[in-house]
């Protein structure tokens, strides 16, 4: 015989539902940030990008399965491209390693929301140092903004942020 004068229990308030899909976030809000550097704003970071090297290995009486051993990790050149300024910084540091001054900075990647206001991603890349430099087309009848480019590689990456970004 069930006990009628019993409370009733309160089923469990439903968790939050779940989009069933996020939108992407949008590439044209970043910003970087090189060791205490005063870099300005950039109009393009083409980058980060590593691969993973493999080794082709067939193992004895089973010659038909190719098995792939990852190997070493390659990490290639990062392009900066921004408009130019009277800032010298990002050339200061250019320089200094055209004279064998090497100073390894971090840099950090940071993604934007949409309104270009709160960090959502975030990659950071070690001993990072400018390796190259290409300056714009000059062009007296154009209208352009000079854009001129800095190439840098670095040693390492990791991403930062909250597991849902």
């Amino acid at each position: 015989m069930s006990d009628a004068s019993a409370a009733p229990t309160t089923p469990p308030a439903p968790a939050a539902a779940q989009p069933l899909f996020e939108a992407p976030f949008g590439a044209s809000n970043f910003k970087l940030v090189i060791g205490k550097l005063a870099v300005g704003h950039f109009t393009e970071c083409s980058g980060p990008r590593v691969t993973i090297d493999t080794v082709e290995y067939r193992e004895a009486g089973q010659s038909q399965v190719v098995h792939h051993i990852p190997t070493l990790a390659s990490y290639e050149t990062l392009y900066l491209r921004q408009g130019l300024t009277r800032q010298t910084e990002l050339w200061d540091w250019f320089a200094a390693t055209l004279r064998g001054e090497i100073r390894r900075l971090a840099v950090s990647i940071i993604l934007l929301d949409s309104r270009g206001t709160t960090p959502v991603v975030q990659w950071d890349l070690a001993g990072s140092f400018p390796v190259s430099f290409a300056g714009a087309r000059l062009q007296a009848t154009a209208r352009d903004v000079y854009i001129h480019e800095f190439g840098l590689k670095y040693e390492g990456i990791e991403r930062v942020g909250s597991a849902n970004a």
